[in-house]
């Protein structure tokens, strides 16, 4: 996932719109398509058990895979990226949000950049776990930065979460991980699940294994009809997530819940606390009371 308006509050609206330029992957209703999507020239890796065979859970090896992933997605000490990010809040679909971003993982830190669209480009957003009592730093893009500055805000209190989904400390390929299994281990405990393996999709040139997963029938008990989770086979971390609902009418299309996207993943840059300092010289972050809390 313009809010953005001539006042203070205005700017509390949408400052921090935070979160998930070769970029246009989600630009479209129903989901963006990503370069290239699950279709019938992909292989599918689909197995079939042999007779007698205890059958698990269609979501168990992606289960597997999440909890591996976690293993290795922890051992990465920093990462940037484009991330491209939209979300439906409500019954209205968000257009796409772009930013770049940084992220240390231990302190977990961000620092985030607007790059679209252009009544967001050059607002900046800091939040570091255990600094600033919890509240992350943020301010507008252009002259609105002179006459309002910096603010701080609680990231999960109702002014920030205006118009997103999750709050910045939820941002992340780590915390989708993590909310991956969380999904899975709760939709495992039932039936009607469709589990496919996708091979050479790709993502911004990116070649990924896509796994799809499908609910068929709409149960309260599931959060979406159709979730695709693009896994980087380079890197082996999920650069993209995309989930949708079930559709309004019969024959009708999926309705897009969230996607989000990371582009241009860069791991291990070395980042320091300067990169998620409110005083670094390549910020522009206004607030001397900010900086002195600090």
């Amino acid at each position: 996932m313009t809010r953005l308006g001539l006042g203070r509050s205005a700017l509390i609206l949408t400052v921090l719109a935070w979160g998930t330029l070769a970029i246009r992957t989600a630009a479209q209703e129903g989901g963006g398509r990503p370069a290239t999507a699950p279709s019938g020239d992909l292989r599918i890796a689909d197995r079939v058990p042999a007779d007698n065979q205890i059958v698990e859970h269609p979501l168990m090896p992606t289960i597997r895979w999440a909890y591996t992933g976690i293993q290795d997605i922890e051992k990465i000490q920093d990462y940037s990226a484009v991330m491209v990010k939209r979300e439906r809040i409500g019954d209205r679909l968000n257009d796409p949000e772009y930013m770049f971003i940084k992220v240390r993982h231990k302190p977990f830190s961000v620092y985030m950049y607007f790059l679209e669209p252009a009544a967001l480009k050059g607002q900046e957003v800091i939040w570091v776990e255990g600094r600033n009592d919890g509240k992350m730093w943020a301010h507008p893009g252009g002259i609105r930065n002179k006459l309002i500055g910096t603010v701080s805000l609680d990231p999960t209190g109702p002014i920030a979460m205006q118009g997103n989904r999750y709050p910045i400390t939820e941002i992340g390929v780590l915390n989708l991980v993590r909310r991956l299994i969380e999904v899975g281990e709760q939709d495992a405990q039932y039936g009607e699940c469709e589990v496919k393996f996708f091979e050479g999709a790709k993502i911004n040139d990116r070649v990924c294994t896509c796994i799809q997963v499908v609910h068929p029938v709409p149960r309260r008990n599931f959060r979406f009809h159709l979730a695709r989770i693009y896994v980087d086979k380079e890197l082996n971390i999920p650069i993209r997530y995309e989930s949708y609902d079930w559709p309004r009418e019969p024959g009708g299309k999926p309705q897009l819940i969230e996607e989000y996207t990371y582009l241009n993943v860069k791991v291990n840059n070395g980042f320091t606390d300067e990169d998620f300092d409110i005083r670094n010289s390549n910020y522009n972050f206004r607030s001397k009371d900010a900086a002195e809390k600090q």
